[in-house]
């Protein structure tokens, strides 16, 4: 495999585990809200699921062997209620963006433009949890540091 080829797989793995760990954050922030938001939680989460599903069959395309959820993951901080669930769903989205961004750099052609696109939808979904937008999402630049990834909790 030619080293771009090696990039961008690595690359569509870390996006797909960014996305096992969307869906699972997804679980507790509807278990934690209410209304109108638990609607919008499960939007995103039914659009997590299908980006992940998406990017199983990416890895298979490039002759890798998609990598599987973890049990569970560590959240980045406690959960206790719906305005730390709001918090979560920001971040979750965040790293996302994060993963997106990197693939966008790594991938050439059509797989650059649905990582856009998918960088792009988790930058909307961060402003709709925040109520506020950043500059560059996606970017850890704009913060100085990457931001920590969702660790398995095995």
């Amino acid at each position: 495999m030619s080293e771009a080829k090696d990039r961008e797989l690595r690359a569509l793995q870390a996006a797909l585990a960014a996305e096992h760990a969307a869906v699972y954050g997804y679980g507790v922030v509807g278990g934690k809200i209410g209304g109108g938001q638990r609607v919008e939680a499960r939007t995103a989460y039914d659009a997590h699921r299908a980006r992940r599903d998406a990017l199983v069959r990416e890895v298979k395309d490039l002759g890798g062997r998609p990598v599987a959820a973890a049990a569970g993951y560590a959240l980045p901080f406690p959960v206790p209620d719906a305005a730390a669930a709001v918090r979560l769903a920001a971040e979750l989205e965040d790293r996302v963006a994060g993963v997106y961004a990197d693939l966008v750099r790594a991938a050439g052609g059509g797989r650059r433009a649905l990582a856009a696109e998918a960088l792009r939808e988790a930058a909307v979904r961060a402003v709709r949890w925040r109520g506020e937008s950043v500059a560059f999402p996606g970017l850890a630049e704009r913060a100085g540091t990457a931001p920590p990834s969702a660790a398995p909790t095995a």
